[in-house]
């Protein structure tokens, strides 16, 4: 098919490799604006625009879409670049710009999305990490026709993946990016052949997955050690868990942690040290005790906690 592709980071740049791959024609790329990056603050390209310009694909970059927006003339050339384009089909896979109705409007077949949740639960900006925060036994890829509302369109093709406590968020992301490209190449092939069909979303188990915020950050030991655990793998990379340890000025993150199956002496309340050593840092919390594994000082790098601990002079 004649295919447009949007998208901006990795999670996109394997569907695009994917879609180029099935022999389909890809006559533009939409991506976000090159963003500063790294100490330099460099201006860098998302992985989604280097994977096209490698393959030699026209890309566009504009900063909104909306023709009565704030950016107009970015919207009025990417009109135009789409209307010459000509695609049968958009593939829009974590893009990052809202798409107006002019631009639903103009494939032949509409817009596919690759959204990574098993939909209606968790639409929405964060599904991989509020998946695993929230201790969802499996989630997936729904590949929808969109929509204008927020992820709320028919769903085409659903692929299901479980959760396990060896997912963090980066692992979970990656899987994904991979069942995404394999999702949408198989979705089009059922599409091209008449056999794929179209379903609304059910009405129940809808939920939204909020985008991450750094206030989020600091852990909060009044809840119980599980719901800790789990929060701890879907901030890792962003934005990271963090608590105060005593003897440190500034908050170490917290990459890995263990939720322990132990009662909490009456004399520790929640964020009391229960104990500190080689084998792991214990906090109480409202429920059960929370092993800390995998830390990070401020200006660090991330050290396994008999490492981290030979270097921390904490209380007896």
């Amino acid at each position: 098919m004649r295919i447009v592709f949007a998208g901006t980071p990795e999670f996109a740049r394997l569907a695009l490799d994917a879609l180029i791959a099935a022999g389909h024609q890809i006559p533009l790329v939409l991506t976000q604006p090159d963003r500063p990056s790294g100490r330099g603050l460099k201006l860098t390209p998302s992985a989604v625009k280097q994977a096209a310009l490698a393959a030699g694909i026209p890309v566009a970059q504009p900063r909104s879409l909306r023709l009565d927006g704030k950016y107009p003339e970015d919207a009025k050339a990417a009109r135009q670049l789409l209307l010459d384009a000509e695609p049968e089909l958009l593939v829009v896979a974590a893009y990052g710009l809202i798409l107006p109705q002019w631009v639903l409007d103009l494939p032949r077949y509409g817009c596919f999305n690759i959204h990574a949740s098993l939909l209606p639960r968790w639409r929405g900006a964060a599904p991989i990490q509020r998946a695993i925060e929230a201790g969802d036994a499996q989630t997936g890829i729904t590949i929808m026709l969109m929509d204008a509302g927020l992820d709320t369109g028919p769903m085409l093709f659903t692929r299901a993946l479980p959760i396990t406590e060896q997912h963090n968020a980066a692992i979970l992301h990656d899987e994904l990016a991979v069942l995404g490209a394999q999702s949408i190449v198989q979705a089009i092939e059922e599409w091209q052949a008449g056999t794929l069909m179209s379903q609304r979303q059910p009405e129940a188990g809808i939920t939204y997955a909020a985008k991450l915020d750094k206030s989020e950050s600091p852990l909060d030991f009044t809840q119980p050690a599980a719901v800790l655990a789990r929060r701890i793998r879907a901030f890792d990379p962003v934005p990271g868990a963090s608590l105060r340890l005593p003897g440190l000025t500034d908050p170490v993150k917290v990459w890995k942690a263990q939720a322990m199956d132990e009662a909490v002496s009456a004399e520790h309340a929640p964020g009391d040290i229960v104990q500190a050593g080689a084998q792991g840092i214990d906090i109480a919390t409202a429920n059960g005790v929370l092993r800390l594994l995998e830390l990070q000082k401020a200006g660090g790098k991330r050290q396994p906690v008999a490492a981290f601990v030979q270097g921390w002079q904490h209380p007896q």
